[in-house]
C-alpha cells in the first residue's frame, strides 16, 4: 500500500539535533508533524523535495531576543526565518513587552525603549492577554517568553532608583503569579541596566518567588559582565539556590581589554556550580555587545556604532568617533545629543567568543534588537555564522555539535517538548540548508541582509521561508515550558 503524506523531503542528510552523527534519509510530513523517518521510497506526497546534498536539521530555537514586539508588527519574521529559526525566546534582559497594565511613561525609560523608543506599546495589561493576542493572530515562528523584572520595577514603582518596598514587591509577585498561570517561561532580569541596579538580591529573590511553583527558569543579564564577573555569577547562582529554580546566564561574556582570557575562569566557576545546581547560558558569535547608548559604555570601547538615536536620526549607522568630528564635540557631549539612542560597542575580544561558544553546554542567542535603525548583524546572521564560519570554516566543532546547540541543547535547557530534533512524532520544525554555501551576509556596515544557504523552512509543517523568499504564512504557536514532558520525549 502507498503512503500518501503532505511533505516528504526525500534523501536529506539528516542532523537529527542530538549530537549524533548525520545520516541520510527520508522525512514525511503530515499536518504539523514529522510522521516518518528512513527509507520512505515507497511514499508518495502533495509536496516532494529532492534534497539531495542537503542538510535537514530541526528549527533553530533562538534562545536569547528582543522579539516580543515585532512578533506582531512584522509576523513575517523575515530576519529569522531566513536564517532558518523557528522558534524565538523573548521578554530577556528584564525587558518584556507584558504586563503592561498602565501605558509606560514618557519618555521610555532605557533599556525599555529597546522594544521602540516610541512608547505606542500598551496593549497588553497581562501577560494571559498577550499569550492570547498572539494565539488569535500568529507569526511565522513559535516564540514563548519571560516576564522582565525591569519592566515590573518600571509599572509598580514611582522611584527606580532605589530597592523595591514591601508592597510594590507583592505586586510585583503577583503579576508574575498571573504570568506563570498564562504560561511563561520565568523571570527574566537586567541587573545591568540603571533601573534595576538599585534592586538588591533580596528583592530579586522575592519578586521572582512565584517561579518556583511552576518549575520556572531564571534568567539574567548579570550585573557585571567585566571586572566583577565573578561576583554576578555568585549573585546569579544564589538567587537560583534560594528559589531551588534553573539559572541562565544571558549572553555569557567578558567585555574590557583588561578582562580579556577571563572566560577560562568564568566557565570553570560555571562548570564547578553546575555540580550543584541546575544551570545553562547562552552565547551571541560575535565580539560586539548592542544595547542602548550610554558615555560610559562608549568611553571604554574602542569602537562604538550608532544603531538608533530620537536626538540625532541621521547619525543611525556611523560610528560615534566620526559623528564626535562632525559636530566638533566631545563624546559626552555627542551622546547628549543622541540620546536616547542604541549602539554596538566593540569591547570583547576573539578568543573569548570561541572558548563560551565552543563550551559543551553553551546555546545559541542571537540577542538581536529587532527595533534598531541599523542593527548589530547579529540580528540576521546569527545561525548561519556559527553553522559556516564557526563550524564549516574555522572547524572550532562539527557540525553536529553546532547543531545541537541551537536545538536540542536548548529544547532540553528551555523545556520544549516535542521541538529540536527530528524525530518520528515530533512537531515538524524543519530547516532545510546548504552547508557547503551557508554564511551570514549581515555586517555591521550593511546588517540587514538575509543569509546565504537556506533553502526551506517549515514551522508546524508549514513553510515559511522558501527558496529566498518569504511565503506569508504565520502558523507560529506559543509555547509552554514543561520539562517534564520533555524529558520523557527524549528518553521515549
Amino acid at each position: 500500500m502507498t503512503m500518501q503524506h503532505d511533505i516528504l523531503i526525500r534523501n536529506a542528510t539528516v542532523i537529527d539535533g542530538t549530537g549524533a552523527p548525520r545520516r541520510v534519509a527520508d522525512i514525511a510530513i503530515d499536518a504539523d508533524r514529522i510522521t516518518a523517518i528512513g527509507d520512505l521510497s515507497g511514499h508518495m506526497a502533495a509536496r516532494d523535495i529532492d534534497a539531495t546534498g542537503l542538510i535537514a536539521a530541526p528549527g533553530f530555537i533562538d534562545v536569547h531576543t528582543h522579539d516580543d514586539r515585532i512578533l506582531f508588527s512584522e509576523p513575517a519574521m523575515r530576519a529569522k526565518v531566513s536564517q532558518g529559526v523557528t522558534t524565538v525566546i523573548g521578554g530577556n534582559c528584564g525587558i518584556s513587552l507584558a504586563p503592561m497594565p498602565v501605558p509606560v511613561k514618557r519618555p521610555v525609560t532605557p533599556p525599555l525603549d529597546l522594544l521602540d523608543a516610541s512608547g505606542d506599546w500598551y496593549r497588553f495589561p497581562t501577560f494571559a492577554s498577550y499569550v492570547a493576542a498572539f494565539e488569535a493572530t500568529p507569526a511565522a515562528v513559535n516564540c514563548a517568553h519571560y516576564i522582565g523584572h525591569t519592566t515590573l520595577r518600571a509599572i509598580t514603582m514611582d522611584d527606580l532608583s532605589r530597592a523595591a518596598n514591601a508592597g510594590e514587591i507583592l505586586a510585583m509577585q503577583a503579576l508574575v503569579a498571573e504570568a506563570m498561570e498564562a504560561g511563561a517561561l520565568g523571570v527574566s532580569t537586567g541587573l545591568a541596566y540603571p533601573p534595576a541596579i538599585a534592586a538588591t538580591t533580596e528583592e530579586v529573590i522575592e519578586v521572582t518567588r512565584p517561579i518556583a511553583a511552576h518549575d520556572g527558569l531564571y534568567a539574567t543579564h548579570m550585573r557585571d559582565e567585566s571586572a566583577h564577573s565573578m561576583e554576578a555569577l555568585d549573585e546569579s547562582f544564589a538567587v537560583g539556590r534560594a528559589l531551588g529554580v534553573q539559572v541562565l546566564i544571558s549572553h555569557h561574556k567578558l567585555a574590557g581589554e583588561e578582562n580579556f582570557g577571563r572566560s577560562v575562569q568564568t566557565l570553570a566557576h560555571i562548570g564547578d556550580q553546575r555540580a550543584h545546581q541546575e544551570i545553562c547560558l547562552d552565547c551571541y558569535p560575535y565580539e560586539a555587545s548592542s544595547t542602548i547608548l550610554t558615555a560610559a559604555h562608549a568611553k571604554v570601547s574602542p569602537r562604538t556604532i550608532v544603531t538608533w538615536s530620537v536626538g540625532a536620526p541621521e547619525m543611525a549607522g556611523r560610528e560615534l568617533a566620526d559623528i564626535c568630528a562632525d559636530w566638533g564635540c566631545d563624546l559626552d557631549a555627542a551622546c547628549a545629543r543622541l540620546i536616547p539612542a542604541g549602539a554596538v560597542y566593540f569591547r570583547m575580544c576573539e578568543e573569548d567568543v570561541q572558548r563560551i561558544l565552543s563550551w559543551p553546554s553553551t546555546m545559541v542567542g542571537s540577542d538581536g534588537l529587532p527595533h534598531d535603525e541599523r542593527p548589530h548583524p547579529r540580528l540576521w546572521g546569527t545561525f548561519p555564522r556559527v553553522l559556516g564560519h564557526y563550524a564549516r570554516d574555522l572547524g572550532l566543532f562539527d557540525l553536529e555539535t553546532a547543531v545541537h546547540k541551537m536545538t536540542g541543547l536548548t529544547a532540553q535547557e528551555i523545556g520544549l517538548p516535542e521541538r529540536g530534533e527530528l524525530r518520528t512524532g515530533f512537531m515538524a520544525d524543519i530547516t532545510l540548508f546548504d552547508d557547503r554555501t551557508i554564511a551570514d551576509r549581515a555586517t555591521y556596515t550593511d546588517p540587514i541582509q538575509p543569509a546565504a544557504g537556506i533553502v526551506l523552512v517549515l514551522v508546524n509543517g508549514a513553510a515559511v521561508w522558501d527558496m529566498g523568499v518569504p511565503t506569508g504564512a504565520r502558523p507560529g504557536k506559543y509555547l509552554r515550558r514543561d520539562r517534564g514532558a520533555q524529558r520523557r520525549a527524549s528518553v521515549g
